[in-house]
């Protein structure tokens, strides 16, 4: 009975009840069992904790090449706003990521020593605490808001138990909760990871990641195989394509398809169906009958990729292996691999973690360190995710300025690893599961005769506005003069509209080059004007002559141009082409020409500034297609050719303007480019 009053006692706090538990453990096991009991009911009835009572520690990492800091001085202010009763930081925490004590100090944060910084309420670390080392420091009762992964942990989980301590994990968040994409670390970690992986990919690769054209030949752009398609994998596909490479990517869940596509990359696939769509923002083991076919993929691909990208991982498990050994020796010499996925055993065979070794000529990446290589960017964001994080735990279920662990709050008890010394982790699975996107089904057509009335009584409907719309400008025109220049304006949109319109994205760059090498047919005027004998005689004559060099430059340039970013998309399994034969009917226009205007037909150049003209219209409409693009380059160059014989022949100069003619194109080659 003495023991039964003992338990009923109402202590002030955990450290007074586990105090009394030791008076009450000499009364038998029974009372005991009674404790525990008796202290789990008041753990679950801990009360909210105002801020103007907690003080919050930040150690300095002690992980062997860490540089990232739990808190930035930023995230130092938004605390100190918050209203806690102070922010220690451990001296030169900060230093790795660059930043100062006086900048922590300035924010309102105060500088002590080690033992100092984990001696507080609550402790925010990056890495987990190190058994040996850092355990020893917390106060029994205090709050740990770190990476902790729980799976692997189990012996320091055991020592932190102990100390009846609340630990909540910034690696357990639950990432498929909206409201929580603010506090998700392992985004903001793995966003930087998959930039820094191709990073180090540029950094051991000999060759540029875009394709270039220069004087001293052809670089091809590097291929690129990113192997998961999360956050990691998005944006290293980012980083890869903004710098030049092809990129091509392979996950099992079919919802990172559209994101690849979107980024411009090649989705690869397998012949099997089966979704890989897993909770939490993973994906899944797959059948055995899949990975066979997706390491028959990888084998093909590892033969003709530069670098590969790997950042596949299972929750809680080992990383699986996706690329072999024999996979790496069968990649070209110079070739690169970066796993992300080394801290967890490696997605490749030839892994070192936390080295890049040299395996048979390909270079093996292994860091798992990535975000800490960019450590000012990295501890913004984490402190970032963590401070919100911390803000939310209590003002979010109405606890407005407390700090309370609310186990009806879905993304606390995700985080939560220890509560008060009790084993919290696995928390409950999600209540909904990430579903792949639902396939659209086609519209069934219609059985029988399609009834086209409504559609063509609206496309009639439609084409009498635009013709009435003419008619009206025909009475509201000042004069002729107006008449002419919409005519024309009219015509051109038209006939720009219908050869432009639908051009395939990648010959954007070659259709630009082409129309600024027809836009060089401004040489006519200046031909026209030009005058004065070997050298121009006047003001004029000098403006004119300066115009046909440039007018030069821009009809070399533009077909040149064309013509090698045309060979860059060219595969070795084109066929061959023959456009050099278009020389044929371009020599007979310009014969034609020529012998029409020395028989004395005067009509002889408005017909070949027409041929000219329609030859140049349907350079750009054949620089649409990919199929037709040298087509057109072809076609463009005979309109331009064309222009300028019919132009040298109706300005009837003499032997000294021709000359003049002649310097101005030799100019021009020594100002063109290769």
């Amino acid at each position: 009975m003495q023991a039964f009053r003992l338990c009923r006692q109402a202590p002030a706090s955990l450290a007074s009840f586990d105090s009394l538990g030791s008076r009450i453990d000499r009364r038998g096991a029974v009372c005991t069992a009674l404790h525990q009991v008796s202290r789990f009911w008041f753990a679950s009835k801990a009360s909210p904790t105002s801020y103007s009572e907690l003080t919050v520690g930040v150690p300095k990492e002690s992980f062997a090449g860490e540089k990232r800091v739990a808190l930035s001085p930023t995230g130092v202010s938004t605390l100190v706003k918050a209203g806690f009763k102070g922010i220690l930081i451990e001296k030169g925490a900060g230093a790795g990521a660059k930043f100062t004590d006086a900048d922590y100090e300035s924010s309102g944060g105060k500088i002590v020593d080690n033992k100092d910084a984990f001696g507080q309420d609550i402790i925010l670390k990056v890495r987990p605490p190190k058994l040996d080392q850092e355990v020893g420091h917390f106060k029994d009762g205090s709050r740990l808001i770190s990476y902790i992964h729980p799976a692997r942990s189990k012996e320091l989980l055991d020592e932190l138990q102990k100390k009846h301590m609340t630990v909540l994990g910034m690696d357990c968040i639950p990432r498929t909760l909206s409201r929580a994409q603010s506090y998700d670390s392992l985004s903001s970690m793995a966003n930087i990871a998959g930039y820094r992986a191709v990073v180090e990919a540029a950094n051991q690769f000999g060759r540029f990641f875009t394709g270039q054209i220069t004087a001293a030949g052809r670089v091809p752009p590097a291929k690129v195989l990113v192997i998961g398609g999360g956050v990691a994998g998005l944006s290293a596909i980012g980083t890869a394509k903004n710098m030049g490479a092809v990129v091509r990517v392979f996950d099992t869940r079919a919802a990172v398809a559209e994101q690849a596509k979107s980024l411009g990359a090649e989705f690869l696939t397998v012949e099997l169906e089966e979704s890989g769509e897993g909770t939490g923002g993973y994906a899944k083991e797959m059948s055995k009958e899949f990975l066979d076919a997706e390491m028959a993929l990888f084998r093909q691909q590892a033969k003709d990729v530069d670098i590969i990208i790997t950042t596949a991982l299972i929750p809680g498990k080992k990383a699986p292996i996706l690329i072999t050994r024999d996979m790496v020796e069968s990649m070209k010499p110079g070739s690169v691999t970066v796993d992300l996925a080394a801290e967890a055993g490696g997605n490749v065979e030839t892994t070192v973690p936390n080295e890049v070794i040299n395996h048979k000529g390909v270079t093996c990446v292994g860091y798992t360190d990535l975000p800490s290589r960019l450590p000012t960017q990295s501890s913004t964001l984490y402190s970032n995710n963590l401070s919100k994080f911390l803000l939310s735990m209590g003002p979010f279920t109405g606890h407005k300025e407390q700090f309370y662990i609310d186990h009806k709050d879905e993304a606390v008890r995700g985080a939560l690893v220890l509560d008060n010394g009790e084993m919290m982790w696995p928390a409950p699975p999600p209540k909904t599961k990430a579903q792949p996107p639902k396939k659209e089904k086609k519209k069934e057509e219609p059985a029988g005769p399609v009834d086209l009335y409504k559609p063509t009584l609206n496309n009639a409907l439609v084409t009498t506005g635009g013709l009435g719309a003419v008619m009206a400008l025909g009475v509201a025109s000042p004069g002729a003069v107006f008449s002419s220049m919409v005519t024309k304006f009219g015509l051109a949109s038209v006939c720009g509209y219908q050869t432009v319109w639908g051009v395939t994205p990648a010959l954007h760059s070659p259709l630009m080059s082409v129309t600024n090498a027809i836009s060089g047919l401004t040489a006519v005027g200046g031909l026209l004007l030009m005058g004065g004998g070997y050298l121009p005689s006047n003001t004029a004559q000098g403006l004119a002559a300066t115009a046909v060099l440039a007018s030069a430059i821009n009809i070399g340039g533009g077909f040149t141009v064309t013509s090698r970013m045309l060979n860059m998309f060219r595969r070795p399994t084109d066929p061959a082409e023959y456009n050099y034969l278009y020389a044929v009917p371009g020599a007979a226009l310009v014969a034609s020409y020529a012998a029409g205007h020395l028989s004395g037909y005067p009509e002889m150049t408005n017909m070949a500034y027409l041929a000219s003209s329609g030859l140049c219209i349907g350079a750009i409409a054949c620089l649409s297609n990919q199929k037709t693009a040298r087509t057109g380059n072809a076609l463009g160059l005979m309109g331009v050719t064309g222009g300028i014989a019919a132009t040298l022949g109706a300005i009837g100069g003499d032997i000294p303007l021709y000359g003049q003619i002649a310097g101005k194109y030799s100019c021009h080659k020594c100002l063109l480019p290769g």
